[in-house]
């Protein structure tokens, strides 16, 4: 009895310890977030994870927003969230959740009298706009920055605000062509910078401080002043330690001065620095721009193995920039904004005039689309034309090959020594079954693009058409009215013609890509062809292009300012 009486009490005494463990254990996990709140200011959190957790773990930091943003007790905390959230998108790369949260941010500001803030969410949107390409968008953020920045007491807060937006306004300044305007607003944020005194800021601002000399360096190499522009590039080089696009951009506009001076040795060298950073950076931009300049540095000392290497990292950059933008042109900005529970109770009067809007712009849309394939098709028929004429005349003077089109340039060579081409015989070389199959054969070898192959002669074609050289050469001359290096150059001229007229990122390749694209071994023999063919140079054909498909701008969404 006195044995189980013991072990009784000893149970009851171990259930009442438990649950105090428990109490004691829960106590203590609820303090450490209570202790860790008073130990860090809101603020503090959100700097400690946009400094240094984002550094290590974008993942991480951006839970820590999101818990940031549920715990927020006021508005304004509500809003710093979102733009912690914001800018570790946009550290991410991922432009379109960045716009989104940087959105939402400003929102929520139409509701808060906070100029600080209201101006660095618009001074954030302004560049994440500009970044993917929208332009107007941009600016007009910018102005509403500039704007709420003449309400900030705090005078370090708002030079270094203004200073910003000044460097946003030169940007938008230089994409319009105006650099004289860009380099004043330039000044106004060097301005702006020089203002604050502060010896901790005056570091922080550094960087900044390193991109108005960026722009400027770029501005006066737009300007073809490249003394002045280098020794801007020199006052942000000065500024910039650490690997940056910044640095990045300074040493490709370096190198590309060096370039215009055929001063090869140096280009090198500093695109050398360049290219080191663009490997390593997500900024498209950054990529496009060196990649670039190293494509025509090794088309300068001639080096077109490597030339062609850089031509297709400058294409893809090229194409994910192009890609990026598109998708934010097309899609209205507002979009990426989720609605508020105020903003779904639409009225039907808004809701008939927003269907109204809408289906003008699908009219239009559609009209400008017809239009544009008319366009498009008047000008294939154009070429077409240009494309008998030549072919009337080749067959009006066969045996003159010395006076045919392509006889007196410089073009593409097409191996064609069996001698046979030019010289029309009065009788068959074979049955006229055979001349149907292989003239079949050719109509199909017209229709691939095999043509385009660099390797193309008269033996290797005749050989993928499973005949002999004096066939197919009898064969081209009459039923083709041409040698067989008229012939090929002139369905290579046809496909790239194509590729211009129907697809929008030819026209903005360099011409040395789109020679290679079509199997021609040099931009000059490539021209002097495209000339003969559509009496146009690539490069005034390409400007003939864009200005018929201007009307294609008007289908883009409008601001509403």
């Amino acid at each position: 009895m006195r044995m189980m009486n013991y072990y009784t009490i000893k149970i009851i005494i171990y259930f009442f310890m438990s649950r105090s463990l428990l109490k004691l254990l829960f106590l203590f996990i609820t303090a450490v977030p209570l202790l860790a709140q008073k130990k860090y200011s809101f603020d503090q959190i959100c700097a400690r994870t946009s400094v240094q957790v984002a550094q290590k773990d974008i993942p991480k930091a951006l839970k820590t927003a999101d818990s940031l943003y549920i715990t927020a007790k006021n508005p304004l905390d509500k809003v710093k969230s979102l733009l912690l959230s914001a800018k570790l998108y946009h550290a991410a790369g991922e432009f379109k959740k960045s716009i989104y949260y940087g959105e939402n941010a400003h929102s929520m500001l139409s509701h808060i009298d906070d100029a600080e803030w209201l101006c660095r969410t618009n001074e954030f949107l302004a560049r994440e706009y500009r970044l993917v390409g929208l332009f107007e968008r941009s600016k007009k953020y910018t102005l509403q920055g500039m704007e709420a920045a003449k309400h900030i007491i705090d005078t370090r807060e708002k030079a270094e605000m203004l200073g910003l937006l000044n460097q946003e306004m030169a940007y938008y300044e230089m994409e319009q062509g105006d650099y004289p305007e860009a380099v004043k607003y330039i000044e106004l944020s060097l301005h702006s910078f020089a203002k604050d005194n502060i010896e901790d800021n005056k570091k922080k601002n550094k960087r900044a401080v390193a991109a108005s000399y960026q722009i400027l360096g770029d501005v006066y190499f737009k300007l073809k002043d490249y003394v002045t522009s280098e020794s801007y590039y020199h006052k942000a080089q000065s500024l910039l330690k650490n690997k940056s696009c910044t640095l990045g951009l300074v040493y490709n506009g370096m190198g590309g001065i060096r370039l215009k001076q055929k001063n090869w040795k140096g280009a090198e060298i500093y695109l050398k620095k360049a290219e080191n950073i663009a490997d390593s950076s997500r900024s498209l931009k950054l990529k496009k721009a060196v990649y670039s300049n190293i494509n025509d540095y090794y088309e300068g000392i001639g080096d077109n193995s490597k030339a062609s290497i850089y031509a297709v990292k400058y294409v893809k950059a090229y194409d994910s920039l192009t890609a990026r933008n598109r998708e934010f042109a097309i899609k209205s900005p507002e979009a990426l904004v989720k609605p508020n529970r105020k903003s779904a109770q639409i009225s039907m009067v808004k809701n008939a005039a927003i269907m109204l809007l809408f289906a003008a712009l699908v009219a239009i849309v559609v009209f400008f689309r017809i239009k544009q394939k008319k366009q498009r098709a008047k000008f294939r028929n154009i070429i077409r034309t240009q494309l008998r004429m030549i072919s009337s005349r080749s067959e009006s003077s066969p045996l003159k090959k010395e006076n045919s089109d392509f006889s007196n340039i410089s073009v593409e060579e097409v191996d064609d020594r069996t001698g046979e081409t030019g010289k029309r015989k009065s009788e068959s070389l074979m049955t006229s079954e055979t001349e149907s199959k292989l003239l079949e054969r050719l109509d199909e070898f017209e229709k691939g693009e095999l043509y385009n192959n660099k390797n193309m002669s008269l033996s290797f074609l005749a050989a993928e058409l499973n005949t002999n050289t004096k066939y197919l050469s009898y064969l081209i001359n009459r039923h083709k009215n041409a040698d067989v290096k008229t012939y090929i150059n002139r369905l290579r001229i046809n496909y790239i013609v194509d590729k211009l007229i129907n697809d929008d990122k030819y026209r903005q390749y360099k011409i040395s890509i789109l020679a290679d694209e079509c199997g021609f071994s040099s931009h000059s023999k490539f021209a002097s062809v495209f000339k003969a063919v559509t009496d146009f140079s690539p490069s005034s054909y390409i400007k003939y292009l864009d200005a018929e498909n201007q009307s294609d701008k008007n289908t883009h969404f409008r601001e509403n300012n």
